[in-house]
């Protein structure tokens, strides 16, 4: 695979992998908010490897089954061996009923995704995902949205026990079958990360939202948990669903909602120091997420190959060290909060 651009690449945890500080997310090519045709989805992925981007993640959900397609068009045109493929499990899809609901996905598949984190349930949502990539093998294999964000307070224990009793089960059993080389969980919570980690033994977490230059909820008890037990952690949402990209205005979006009035004030407040050091308030968004040493990459989406770019580009761009003082200074920032060392 011929990159264009040298991206730094980290350790992820225990597994032997290499991987891009940046990674390709790809809920944008299961057509979540925005139709995309299939040469503008396949080419923002081909463009991602171009740029040294060699972690691909991906699941079933996205477009029940329509991202995987794309990905696995895109992994047949580079070799295999450069990319790090990450899909998730805990759904499968039934070819012969229409979606009930789409979640924001406005195209995809015309299949009814089945949520199930049983064992049998686990092992055939996995053989779905390995015809749709066109692969004999996944690298990283993550048990997907067993958090309340999904479930709700009242279903979130059955929930997290049916996937320790049966997907953990069946991963641990393909992990030790070298069908995947490393085994986690993709959730929106950090206390479920927590709760998993203590629960199991986990190679990568793939945490959403909840580590971000707006908010640190996984700063006091997960990250220090990830680094003792040797968990790579991947963060996703940095962006926080949009505000950290946009800034503070109008319609900006919090948790894919508009932005509640306290959320709106203190990104005005952070977009403000950062305009005052000259770095843009999505550049300094990413910069920060990669600061923690438990993370071993950033995954961020993108809908077309100028998107890729822009994200890559971002990664170059010079944050100063008195950007991070001044916002702890102005307590915008937790204080224990980790800041990069590396600066672009």
């Amino acid at each position: 695979m011929a990159s264009q651009s040298a991206l730094p690449r980290r350790t992820l945890g225990r597994t032997r992998f290499e991987v891009s500080i940046l990674g390709f997310g790809t809920a944008p090519l299961g057509d979540l908010f925005l139709k995309l045709d299939d040469q503008t989805a396949i080419a923002a992925a081909s463009r991602a490897f171009e740029l040294g981007i060699n972690l691909l993640d991906t699941s079933p959900h996205y477009g029940n089954g329509l991202s995987e397609h794309r990905c696995g068009t895109a992994l047949r045109r580079v070799p295999r061996k450069d990319v790090v493929l990450c899909t998730k499990t805990g759904r499968w899809m039934e070819p012969f009923h229409q979606p009930e609901t789409r979640s924001g996905f406005v195209g995809g598949h015309p299949h009814r995704a089945v949520v199930d984190y049983s064992y049998d349930g686990t092992m055939r949502s996995v053989e779905q995902s390995l015809l749709r990539l066109g692969t004999d093998r996944i690298d990283l294999l993550l048990i997907h949205d067993v958090d309340v964000w999904t479930h709700g307070k009242d279903a979130i224990e059955d929930r997290f026990r049916e996937a320790m009793s049966g997907a953990y089960v069946a991963l641990d059993k393909l992990r030790s079958e070298g069908v995947v080389a490393g085994i986690g969980i993709g959730v929106n919570e950090a206390e479920m990360c927590v709760r998993f980690a203590q629960a199991g033994s986990f190679d990568v977490m793939l945490l959403a939202g909840r580590y971000s230059l707006l908010e640190q909820p996984a700063l006091e008890e997960f990250m220090p948990l990830a680094l003792k037990q040797g968990i790579a952690v991947l963060l996703g949402g940095v962006f926080n669903s949009g505000i950290l990209a946009t800034g503070a205005t109008k319609g900006a979006k919090y948790n894919y909602q508009d932005a509640p009035p306290q959320i709106l004030s203190k990104v005005a407040e952070i977009q403000r120091i950062c305009a005052a050091h000259g770095v843009a308030l999505a550049t300094a968004a990413l910069h920060f997420a990669l600061g923690h040493p438990a993370v071993a990459s950033v995954v961020l989406g993108a809908h077309n190959a100028q998107e890729v770019e822009r994200n890559v580009a971002a990664l170059s761009a010079t944050v100063p060290a008195a950007l991070w003082s001044d916002l702890k200074a102005a307590r915008l920032l937790e204080s224990e909060a980790p800041v990069p060392r590396w600066t672009g």
